[in-house]
């Protein structure tokens, strides 16, 4: 990208076509007179303006991104014929960008979503764009109902509401309609539908990939982003409130950490399935609303990926990447799986109508590392200019070529799959198991989990006014799980239902948030300390050198920004919230904490004690030391059952080492769930 960085710091304004040029006022028959139409500075500046916007994707139109490097862990050809796998420590240059599914480019990030998570390999054999998703199931089988599933979920077309979210009537008609959605419904309903940040989320090839050696062995593979910071998620009320406060809560959260050194890793892995084994399970490998539990199969770590670099502008990069599950390397191949063959067609399509050019892959962001030749030439912005008179194959004026690459010279490796069936519609019976999965997931998920799940449906189901969707979407619970369909219909207003099926009680590995590994450090965690003035400074300063000097991310909070106390103030308590941190901690001082405590025109809301009870309702660390504990007492004080212990994330007690050693304990478990209410029997 380096090639075609352009700096404009210090230099002297031009056209486009390079004069030299005052174009801050425009052309004019006297300065209060009619504008000239002569004036080419003017047309061109505002004829440039006038285009700078291109189509938003239709889905995945809000994102992220960041460069970085893939490292393998070791010589993978045993598996692949991939040179980016084929030798240990052999880096690759990456792109990785993270999407939500369905609000515009203008929406929330923390809004409840299935997310992208797409990375380009830039291997020296081309790129590898693997496409996926943070959740390894797909709505749908098969990508013909592609237009259907974004039709019903995004925005009903005659009020353009709502947006970036599945909480409207026709959602949950559809989803009501075809359970074969009810899979990856159920995981974005949980905790994983709503993540703390996009550092800390899994991603996901979703479909069964072949991988081809050299010599043409191949197994299947289904493709696994494993992130080393753990997995954390919202509370619903958090996230809602989040997309007030920071509506770029998600973007500025990965652009901080990666200017702050803090780079974010995830391990690349594959769970390996020999083509003998394709139909040993239970479900099929080319369904994409199923997953292959990983305690059936497990995940091989390939290697390490880490992103280490913002974008240096917006639009050329991110916005006008261009990712496609069909650019493949040798080594990687496809399967039958009925969506991804449709992905085929369909990213590449939408990209050309995104960019109004054949030509996209010449953008710096898509240009592959090695050089390319073909016969390709034209079409609208053509970057490149090409030698001689030769455009087709075979020639002899250029002596056939570019020639073409045999598997044995590095071409690509088609992989002979067998290929034989009548040509009709349908599915094969494999296909129709639509709630075994799902219930499994359920199963699989902690109370505290399965209590956010319930809270997830009584919001999204509860938001349609048509009694019968209500009804029909709560009849397909229960053909899941009784006891979640009970709760849900409690909390929408529908009749109880009477259990219909047994709850097998399968479990899978690797679907809990609660038990996948935590880091052993609290680099990056965000740490609140609230003052005021009077607050005790040697309280206050010793926590945030302690907290710091561990990696996490403090700040104190304030009347005001600037000086206070000795104290450099970052945000105040009108300017932020709780729910931008990870953990708040109040330190004494008699005069600080009465002015917090107290009412005072520069809190109208009552900010610093809510900061305080939002922290406590999102279950998250609270630590208070001397008259610190008074403040935190008055702001929970209304609510019911306040733990006040260790084991529950409040630490309470005298500055000094244990309480540091104890806040930074509670850091590290990030949350307390044993706060959040739970239903009881319904």
């Amino acid at each position: 990208m380096s090639t075609f960085t352009i700096n404009d710091a210090g230099t002297v304004e031009t056209t486009n076509f390079g004069q030299r040029v005052n174009n801050s006022d425009s052309l004019k028959a006297g300065y209060r007179g009619p504008t000239l139409m002569e004036d080419f500075m003017m047309r061109e500046k505002i004829m440039h303006f006038d285009h700078e916007r291109i189509p938003e994707r239709a889905v995945h139109a809000r994102g992220v991104a960041a460069h970085g490097y893939f490292e393998s862990y070791g010589d993978w050809s045993n598996l692949t014929a991939a040179s980016f796998l084929a030798q240990e420590g052999k880096k690759t240059p990456v792109f990785t960008r993270i999407s939500t599914v369905l609000g515009n480019k203008g929406s929330a990030d923390t809004v409840r979503d299935d997310r992208g998570f797409a990375t380009r390999f830039y291997t020296d054999e081309g790129n590898f764009d693997l496409v996926g998703n943070v959740i390894p199931p797909f709505f749908i089988q098969d990508a013909i109902k592609f237009p259907d599933l974004i039709h019903a979920a995004k925005m009903e077309p005659n009020t353009d509401t709502p947006q970036a979210g599945t909480a409207h009537e026709t959602a949950y008609d559809f989803f009501a309609e075809f359970p074969e959605t009810l899979h990856t419904v159920m995981w974005v309903l949980s905790p994983r539908g709503i993540p703390r940040s996009v550092r800390q989320v899994e991603g996901f090839g979703i479909h069964t990939f072949r991988l081809v050696t050299a010599d043409g062995r191949a197994v299947f593979v289904k493709f696994h982003w494993k992130p080393l910071q753990g997995l954390s998620n919202l509370l619903w009320d958090e996230a809602q409130k989040i997309s007030g406060k920071d509506s770029d809560f998600h973007r500025n959260d990965l652009y901080t950490v990666i200017n702050r050194g803090d780079y974010p890793e995830w391990e690349l892995g594959v769970q390996i399935v020999p083509q003998e084994d394709e139909f040993k399970f239970d479900f099929d490998l080319l369904d994409p609303t199923k997953i292959i539990p990983e305690n059936l199969v497990p995940v091989t770590r390939l290697g390490k990926m880490v992103l280490n670099r913002n974008v240096e502008n917006f639009f050329s990069e991110t916005e006008q990447v261009t990712m496609h599950p069909g650019h493949i390397v040798r080594g990687i191949g496809f399967t039958d799986d009925p969506l991804l063959q449709g992905r085929l067609f369909s990213y590449l399509d939408t990209q050309l109508n995104r960019m109004s050019s054949a030509n996209f892959m010449q953008l710096p962001i898509n240009r592959p590392l090695n050089q390319v030749h073909n016969n390709q030439r034209d079409g609208f912005m053509q970057m490149n200019t090409y030698h001689g008179n030769v455009a087709y194959f075979p020639n002899g004026l250029q002596g056939n070529t570019p020639s073409l690459a045999d598997p044995q010279d590095g071409g690509y490796i088609e992989y002979p799959a067998e290929v034989k069936g009548r040509k009709e519609r349908g599915r094969p019976p494999s296909f129709f198991d639509f709630y075994s999965q799902a219930r499994m997931y359920w199963n699989s998920l902690t109370d505290a989990e399965r209590q956010q799940t319930v809270d997830g449906f009584r919001f999204e189901v509860g938001k349609s006014t048509s009694l019968d969707v209500r009804k029909r979407f709560v009849a397909q619970l229960n053909l899941i799980d009784n006891n979640l369909a009970r709760r849900v219909a409690y909390g929408v207003g529908v009749p109880l239902p009477e259990k219909v099926v047994e709850n097998d009680g399968k479990v899978a590995e690797g679907i809990s948030i609660e038990k996948y590994p935590k880091p052993d450090n609290i680099r990056t965690r965000k740490v609140a300390i609230l003052t005021a003035p009077g607050t005790n400074r040697e309280e206050a300063q010793a926590m945030y050198d302690y907290l710091s000097a561990q990696g996490a991310y403090v700040d104190y909070i304030g009347i005001h920004q600037g000086e206070q106390d000795g104290l450099n103030i970052a945000v105040s308590y009108v300017t932020t919230s709780s729910v931008l941190y990870d953990a708040v901690y109040i330190p004494g001082g008699a005069e600080g904490v009465k002015m917090l405590t107290e009412p005072n025109p520069l809190f109208p809301m009552d900010e610093p004690k809510l900061f305080i009870t939002d922290a406590y309702r999102h279950c998250k660390p609270i630590a208070a030391s001397s008259e610190g504990e008074e403040l935190f007492k008055a702001a929970v004080a209304g609510l019911p059952g306040v733990m006040e212990t260790a084991e529950d994330g409040v630490i309470l007690g005298s500055s000094g080492a244990d309480l540091q050693q104890g806040f930074k304990d509670a850091i590290l478990n990030l949350r307390f769930w044993s706060r959040l209410p739970q239903d009881g029997p319904i």
